[in-house]
């Protein structure tokens, strides 16, 4: 087990060393990367126009067929600001006078790259282009793609665009809230409610009105998308199949079928339920009834009150009869305008009474209530299933007058325009490069000389892994216990396999080192000692098989025992006196002795061994 535990130990500590090995290569790195980081910011102070990855920005340009691209590098062409109001809305509010600018960003800025900044809070913005093509909804995919920045977060607001539809009267400085468009789609939030909008305006065939159909809410939390302060790109797919997705940073967060995935459906039911239908008088609804052959028992008694006085309440001990609950305020003054003749006679408030605080109570006392055991309340019949039930009633269908069936909502209103027409309660909402086109390359390649750029910046600005960890904790307090958690785990598992082992190891060498030390033996545990080398050495003699007689095995032990008394006898001779001699054998005697011991100097030795292993 000692074993074990020491090549784990052995393992961790090369662990720590590699660990320390790559760390202190990291930090060299680091140093590396701080002293660049150094340099650049010196360079950013002198020219702030000038990234830190030195990104070379150049206008994103269309490969293929498009019918609108927008980048907001150049001259801002083409844009219309609208001049109306809005209906139905206060004076103060309705006019579209909310501020536009062209502008960098604010953080993570791509020099030369620029996009439309909404400025304004609490005022309605309206802004639109005529595309360069109309697109018609025939056999072609219809791709929309624009990025997306709330540089000041989002509290309630929104940054879609919507399709205008095409006609004759179209004017783009009369461009308001009901200006009729074919599609909308784009990021909204107000409150908690986080959105991302597709809804397309789909023609009646019948009467020619149009209604609005809403695609369903994605799955997935789009949140962070509204809150982190980067640049997110946003891009609807519309097929002819009938098919669309939704994308945002080129991956699809909802994707469905405009004839089953619509709010309200495209298509009308086929039936519907009669109007005119009603349930008859004798139909009936109840599963279940009151037994009618039930009896109340006899001893049912509905009288019994639910509560009555406790016959076994004792008034408490020191209880204030006398005395009233409330007195008038002794300390209240009749106001000076207090006229009687007008307000009545002036009574003083009324207060607790004092005395009551240090009693049970004031007052008359009253037995307090408890529930009665004999109450059973009304009488009910019990219930049972009703013979007569014949289900919910619902009424019957119809065919639907004003069914239709549309197989192709893909084939939708001509679009000739782009429109944001925005309200917000925070500024600084970014926009840039737009483009409407067919081909999914061609919006995926734009995306890559734009959003792709903002991107890069972005990632290579983020902060280290020990920054993030510190800002998420500030926002998330309970995760500075996952940290001290996760720093605290290798120390303990460290104490917990290898410090035990040593202090267990060190324990058993010490135990055994004890043994070993020499003590001072005194005349009564010499006696003892003496006494059981004598019946151990008597046993040994006993095993012994090739002894002659009884006779000279009692001998040598006689021999034996007198050599060891002399022994014992010098031993305490010596400690007794120590400055006399030793008269008790001559130097011949004590050779005797050593010679008659010393034939049996093996077995006492191990005899006494094995006594020191058993104690």
């Amino acid at each position: 087990m000692h074993f074990q535990w020491d090549w784990l130990c052995l393992g961790v500590l090369i662990i720590s060393s590699v660990a320390a090995e790559i760390e202190n290569e990291e930090s060299l790195d680091a140093d590396v990367e701080a002293e660049d980081f150094d340099k650049q910011s010196e360079e950013a102070d002198v020219d702030r126009d000038k990234s830190p990855l030195e990104v070379v920005y150049q206008t994103p340009k269309p490969t293929g067929e498009v019918y609108f691209t927008e980048t907001f590098d150049g001259v801002l062409a083409g844009w219309v600001l609208s001049k109306t109001k809005k209906e139905d809305t206060d004076d103060n509010i309705a006019k579209y006078d909310g501020r536009w600018e062209v502008e960098e960003l604010k953080e993570n800025t791509v020099p030369g790259d620029r996009g439309l900044v909404l400025k304004s809070v609490a005022k309605h913005h309206a802004i639109s282009a005529m595309l360069t093509k109309a697109f018609i909804f025939d056999n072609k995919p219809l791709i929309v793609q624009y990025e997306v920045n709330f540089q000041e977060g989002i509290d309630c607001g929104g940054a879609y665009i919507k399709l205008l539809s095409s006609s004759n009267d179209l004017n783009l400085e009369y461009f308001f809230d009901k200006t009729p468009y074919t599609i909308m789609f784009g990021p909204d939030k107000c409150g908690e409610d986080y959105k991302l909008h597709f809804i397309f305006r789909h023609k009646n065939p019948k009467t020619g009105e149009y209604d609005e159909k809403h695609a369903k809410r994605p799955d997935i939390d789009l949140k962070k998308f509204y809150l982190d302060k980067k640049t997110h790109l946003y891009t609807l797919v519309l097929k002819p199949d009938d098919t669309f997705e939704m994308l945002i940073d080129q991956s699809v967060v909802s994707k469905g079928s405009l004839l089953e995935d619509m709010v309200p459906s495209v298509n009308p039911p086929k039936e519907i339920e009669d109007p005119s239908d009603k349930k008859p008088d004798d139909w009936d609804e109840r599963p279940k009834i009151p037994d009618p052959n039930a009896v109340k028992p006899d001893d049912w008694d509905e009288d019994e009150p639910s509560k009555i006085e406790d016959p076994d309440a004792v008034k408490p001990e020191g209880w204030l009869d006398d005395e009233p609950q409330y007195v008038p305020d002794p300390n209240a003054k009749k106001p000076k305008d207090w006229d009687e003749e007008m307000d009545g006679e002036w009574e003083a408030p009324q207060v607790p009474n004092p005395k009551c605080e240090t009693a049970p109570g004031c007052g008359h006392w009253v037995r307090p209530m408890k529930n009665n055991p004999n109450y059973k309340g009304k009488w009910k019949a019990p219930m049972i299933d009703n013979p007569n039930y014949q289900g919910i009633w619902s009424p019957r269908k119809i065919p639907n007058p004003d069914y239709f069936e549309d197989l192709h909502p893909f084939k939708m209103t001509t679009v000739s325009a782009i429109g944001l027409e925005l309200w917000s309660m925070t500024s600084d909402i970014y926009f840039d490069n737009f483009i409407i086109c067919s081909e999914k390359e061609v919006a995926d390649r734009w995306a890559a000389d734009g959003w792709g750029l903002k991107k890069l910046v972005a990632s290579a600005n983020e902060p280290g892994m020990f920054s993030q960890l510190v800002t998420a904790a500030e926002d998330h307090p309970w995760l500075w216990v996952l940290y001290i958690l996760t720093l605290a785990l290798p120390v303990g598992l460290g104490v917990l396999f290898c410090w035990p082992a040593k202090v267990k190891k060190t324990d058993e060498d010490t135990d055994f080192k004890k043994t070993d030390i020499s003590k001072p033996i005194t005349k009564g545990e010499l006696k003892q000692e003496r006494e059981g080398l004598e019946d151990d050495e008597i046993e040994l003699e006993e095993e012994k098989e090739n002894e002659d007689t009884a006779e000279d095995e009692e001998g040598q032990g006689g021999e034996d025992i007198d050599d060891e008394e002399e022994e014992n006898e010098v031993a305490d001779g010596s400690q007794e006196e120590g400055d006399k001699s030793n008269k008790s054998g001559s130097e011949d005697e004590m050779k005797e002795a050593d010679e008659s011991t010393g034939s049996r100097d093996g077995p006492l030795k191990s005899v006494r061994k094995r006594r020191v292993r058993k104690d």
